[in-house]
């Protein structure tokens, strides 16, 4: 089931949102939020950039549980243990309900296995798609996501630059938009090169 999606991109900061709508320019049905999580209005998913352990105490993490319950964690963390042995792999994503009306699903998505920097890697790009992935294959089965938001994955405790983290976060949707129809090595070296290089200049080490 192909489930049409609008993509919201959350954060507070003018300058975030810039680098968002730079980096997505020309690419569809993406609306960029000026606002924090509590402030959004009723969506369908909210793709939290967590850690591999589901300790959300810190960050966007801790607002999301304030504002859905300290049971949110919980599920989540029983979810890690039963699926992933006690810690889920960055470049894995999954959807937890979150039992509120109005915001009916998280989407946990680590970007860093501990609280760390990331810059210079590619795990904004991997988390992103992972989270576009799990939304399609949920839609697959229930077909009611329809908006899915992000904030500024990597952006925070991760130290990655804001123009960078939309880059990563944009290449991902361009790649789940377009994604290819056969896999040889031209497939992979394009789609590497744009995950990896900023026009010429290389960025993901």
């Amino acid at each position: 089931m192909d489930v049409p999606i609008e993509l919201w991109l959350v954060n507070p900061a003018a300058s975030m949102c810039e680098a968002f709508r730079e980096r997505f320019a020309g690419l569809p049905d993406v609306v960029v939020h000026q606002a924090g999580y509590e402030d959004l209005p009723p969506h369908d998913c909210f793709v939290t950039a967590g850690n591999s352990f589901g300790i959300m105490t810190a960050g966007i993490d801790a607002v999301v549980v304030h504002v859905h319950g300290p049971q949110l964690m919980d599920a989540i963390q029983a979810r890690i243990l039963r699926d992933h042995l006690g810690e889920q792999p960055i470049g894995t994503a999954f959807i937890e309900p979150t039992g509120t009306p109005g915001y009916p699903y998280i989407g946990h998505a680590p970007t860093m296995r501990v609280p760390s920097g990331i810059d210079g890697t590619d795990r904004v790009y991997a988390a992103t798609l992972a989270s576009l992935v799990a939304v399609h294959h949920h839609n697959r089965v229930h077909g009611d996501i329809h908006t899915v938001a992000f904030p500024a994955m990597g952006a925070g405790f991760g130290g990655v630059p804001e123009r960078e983290a939309a880059r990563q976060m944009a290449v991902a949707y361009e790649h789940f938009l377009d994604p290819p129809r056969r896999l040889d090595w031209d497939t992979v070296i394009a789609r590497h090169r744009a995950i990896v290089y900023d026009g010429d200049t290389r960025v993901v080490h």
